[in-house]
């Protein structure tokens, strides 16, 4: 009787490791869309940015709706990996599609990317680039300070908009 019992419990964990193991691949199905917004938001917060960024590209096409809120979020993973050029590319595609607070909330994913991108070329004497970045990075910035200046409760976009500005004064 003892046998049975913890046969029938080896045989439980053994299937809930298969579970596990296979949910993130989809090999038992597509979970459900809020299933997998969870698992995707709650790696970004928890910085597994590339899981994040998975998850969200496989939410992309489904989102119906959603899709500005998933690609927002997707360049956002992008940023906080590291990763400013696709940052920059999809919060740009998303800020060219969108208007009003969608505008400026992915204007202000790609413009932190787009600067970024030019500090890291003037780092390596890059200079014409370094300042083409930093150029549409204060453009964007600029324009999410003044039509939805409610983005910066902290003053951080304006900060970084400051610290562009004087950057870009000292190569005029």
């Amino acid at each position: 009787m003892q046998v049975y019992t913890h046969a029938r419990a080896g045989t439980i964990v053994l299937c809930a490791l298969l579970i596990s193991s296979c949910a993130e691949n989809g090999s038992l199905g597509q979970k459900s869309f809020e299933t997998e917004y969870s698992t995707a938001r709650n790696a970004l917060e928890g910085g597994d940015f590339a899981k994040a960024n998975r998850v969200y590209k496989r939410l992309v096409p489904d989102a119906g709706g959603f899709e500005p809120r998933i690609r927002l979020e997707l360049s956002h993973g992008y940023l906080r990996a590291g990763d400013f050029d696709a940052a920059a590319q999809e919060a740009g595609k998303l800020a060219q599609s969108q208007n009003g607070d969608g505008r400026a909330a992915a204007l202000s994913v790609q413009a932190t990317a787009v600067h970024e991108l030019g500090l890291k070329a003037l780092a390596k004497g890059d200079r014409e680039t370094g300042k083409s970045y930093l150029e549409q990075a204060e453009a964007a910035l600029t324009e999410v300070l003044a039509t939805n200046p409610d983005l910066d409760p902290l003053g951080s976009l304006a900060g970084r908009k400051a610290s562009i500005q004087s950057r870009l004064s000292g190569m005029r």
